[in-house]
Parts: C-alpha cells; structure tokens; sequence
C-alpha cells in the first residue's frame, strides 16, 4: 500500500514525496480514510508510530475548503506539552506547502501579540496548549463556535497532567455537530469516561507498542549504585560508539546539574527541561538538530513526540517512575528503520520501577555489566589494600601453645614516649606525608569524588 490508496490529494501527495516518504505506517493506513469520511476516530499508539501524520494529512485536505473568520478557528489541536504542539506546526507546514492554509500556534512561554494577531485574521488550523488556549478565552481573544474538527493528542498525558477539566471545558464551548480525534498511548477509565462524552460513535485503531515490537532498539539495564552513575555514564558515552544521545533524568535538577558535570568533562551538550522558557528549550533542540551538540540532557517534557532524526542512543539516567514513559523515552531512538540503542540504569531503589516497565513491555531486558575498571573508578590506594599475613616465625611450639608477650608494667608504658622520632636515614615518601596521621583504611565515606 502507498499513501495514493488512502484518497489523498494530488497536492498534498507531491509534499508527502517530497518529504522522503511513500509507504504509511499501519496506524495512517487505518486512521486517514476514516478522518477523510468524517469519523471520529480513537486512535491508541504511542509515539513513533506515525501518528501525528495520521491526522495533519487528511486535516489538510479538509480544510483545504472552506472560509477563513477572525477569532474562529476552524480546526483544533490540543497538545499537552510546547514541544509536541511545535512540532505538529512543524508537520503542517511540511505537508501543507501545497496548500493555502493558514496556522497558528498557542503556546505558552512566548508573547502572546502575534498570537492574538494571528487570530484576528483568521486561521485554519490552530495548534494550542490548554493553558494558552484557556487564558485567550477568558481575555475574549478567541471563539471556539466555529471549530469543525477537534483532535486531543497524547490524552493520556493531558490526564498526567491535569488538563482534563480544562479539556472538558473548551469541549462544552465547541459546536455539537463536530468531528473529534483523540489520541492516546494507553486507555485508562479517565479518558474512555472523556471519549465516551465527546465522541460519537468513533472508530477504535489500535497499534503495537514499539517498545515490544521494535526490534530496532536493542535494549539493555546497567546495575549501577547511585554515586557511580556519572562515571558509568562518561563510560558508556566514550565507548559505545555514540552519534548523538539523549539522556533521560526524573528531576529537572538532575538535568541541570548531570549538564554541567558533562561539559566540565568535554562533551558538547545541551539540556531541556520544565524551567526552561520557550525560546531557550528550542534554541537547543535545534542545535541538537543542527549537530552544534551531539548529547541533549532532557527531563520528560522532552520525551513525548520529538521527532528527532538519527539519535542512536537514549540513556535512563534514572529508571523512569512510570512505566510508559519507558516506552516514550527508548523510542526517540531507532526510528524510521534506523538502529538504536537504550540503557536504563538500575539502581538498588529502582528494582520496582523496573520490574513495572518490564511487565508492561513483556520483555526481559539484558543486563549490561559495567566494571569499575571499564567505568575509570579509582581501584583502592596502597592504604586500602588488603594487608598480606606474614607467615608466624617458627618457634618450635605446636599451634595452639603461643602465648600473649608479657606487657610492661603500666608505670613503665605511661613513662614511654608516645611517638618515636623518624630516622634519619628513612627518606620520606610523598605517600607516606599523604598518609601521615592515620594508621587504618580510609573509610569509604571519605572517599571524595571530582564530580
């Protein structure tokens, strides 16, 4: 099957083969003649799949007809995250070079004057965040009476992140008589109540999970402990014949810092996360695009949706706390047929978030060993090391008859002096004024680490 068996246009054929692109993916064979007779349509797939080019394609062509109006847009798209909704814009206007359609993105982080600008001259496609889109309505900015086709992307995201009140809202505000895509990785019972209010008799699509079904991401889990995951990491960078890496950290502050702890080491690396404003987080993805960077430290804000070509590897610096975000975080590699690789770090705490994402992906993940050797780990210093036992003197008595030496008497011991001079003829050593001071192994909690 080719995209000219789906009853798409002439026009927007040309920019899909100009794109690189001639056979769909399982999920646009289903969805697109659905969208194209009008249907609403659940569709449940994760990322990677093909499924933001399911539904930009046949909205292309529907809205190619039709009459634009100030402050009411004619089509809809919900994106829990600016990164995903920029990258939908970025879809349009691939696809829609054909075509005279006009589209607007409203996302928080950037100043909303060309966003209200936009709306007042009317725009086909507007391609929002709940929040932006929530404010403007409250300001009177936008009406939502002439909206004809509404699409909820990464539904169960928006339930993670607290939008479906916001969700449910601006559908109340919507025209009843109104085509409706939603999109979701899973189907928990938040979102089938939500499906089963909004949508009317809709098409089911379904499609594997790459996380199961990709055979192109080989996938490994490296037992480290917490304070070793830096080195292990360098390691891993510097070895594994890495292109370009993104690695994967729960907490923003990890992010932030892991960023500067590699640069203090020499690779070139960028970081993405929450804090950061709009323009920031898109200045560097798209030195990360660009090759300026080759290793993007990334919290989940990134991992949904970003469509980045040729990343061969994907590192979990920490195990993710959700098992689907797994599946979002190892699938920003091995796509579009390519090879990929994903280490997930396990530390002794992660052991249950593990076994979650291995239950959810029905796969065993290899264990990958790295040693503190491979990893550069400092081995013990000559004070650590084990003490060899000097075989006793033989004195003639059978074991078991020595005696402990008689001690002097406590007068005479007191009367000693408590440390004896250094000899003259001993030359000092540089690790015996190192070591001077303490005559035991060096607790390992003193052990000081340059990171």
């Amino acid at each position: 099957m080719n995209f000219a068996d789906l009853g798409l246009s002439e026009e927007l054929l040309q920019a899909v083969s100009a794109a690189g692109y001639d056979s769909p993916t399982p999920i646009q064979a289903q969805a697109i003649p659905s969208v194209l007779m009008m249907r609403d349509l659940i569709g449940i797939a994760q990322t990677g799949t093909g499924k933001t080019a399911s539904f930009v394609l046949p909205m292309i062509d529907i809205m190619a007809h039709g009459r634009r109006r100030a402050l009411m847009p004619r089509s809809m798209i919900l994106e829990p995250t600016r990164e995903l909704a920029a990258q939908v814009a970025e879809n349009f206007e691939k696809y829609g070079k054909n075509h005279d359609l006009k589209m607007a993105l409203l996302i928080g982080g950037v100043q909303m004057g060309d966003q209200i600008k936009a709306l007042n001259e009317g725009v086909d496609v507007l391609i929002a965040t709940p929040g932006r889109l929530m404010d403007l309505f409250e300001r009177g900015k936008i009406l939502l009476t002439g909206c004809e086709l509404l699409v909820i992307d990464e539904a169960d995201r928006m339930l993670d992140m607290g939008f479906i009140p916001d969700i449910e809202f601006i559908c109340s505000k919507l025209p009843a008589t109104r085509q409706t895509l939603l999109f979701s990785a899973t189907m928990p019972a938040p979102i089938k109540k939500l499906a089963d209010k909004f949508l009317s008799n809709p098409k089911q699509i379904e499609v594997a999970r790459p996380a199961s079904a990709n055979e192109n991401i080989v996938q490994h889990k490296v037992p480290v402990a917490a304070r070793r995951k830096r080195e292990v990491l360098r390691h891993l960078l510097r070895t594994d014949n890495v292109s370009t890496a993104i690695v994967f950290c729960n907490r923003k502050t990890t992010v932030r810092e892991l960023a500067k702890s590699l640069k203090g080491h020499g690779f070139a690396v960028g970081e993405i996360h929450g804090d950061m404003d709009q323009s920031s987080r898109i200045a560097e993805l798209d030195l990360f695009k660009s090759g300026d960077i080759n290793i993007l430290v990334a919290s989940d804000v990134a991992a949904r949706g970003l469509d980045i070509k040729g990343v061969s590897h994907v590192f979990n610096f920490d195990t993710p706390w959700h098992p689907d975000d797994y599946v979002h975080r190892i699938g920003r590699t091995g796509r579009a047929g390519a090879k990929g690789r994903a280490f997930t770090f396990v530390a002794d705490e992660d052991a249950e978030a593990i076994a979650n994402v291995e239950k959810l992906t029905k796969f065993k993940i290899p264990v990958f060993e790295v040693t503190d050797a491979e990893a550069g780990t400092p081995q013990p210093s000559r004070r650590e090391q084990p003490r060899e036992e000097k075989p006793a003197p033989r004195t003639g008595k059978k074991p078991g008859d020595a005696r402990p030496e008689k001690r002097a008497p406590k007068s005479e011991r007191s009367a000693a002096p408590k440390k004896q001079p250094r000899r003259a003829a001993a030359p000092e050593s540089a690790n015996d004024r190192a070591d001077e001071g303490w005559n035991g192994p060096i607790p390992s909690f003193l052990t000081l680490s340059s990171d």
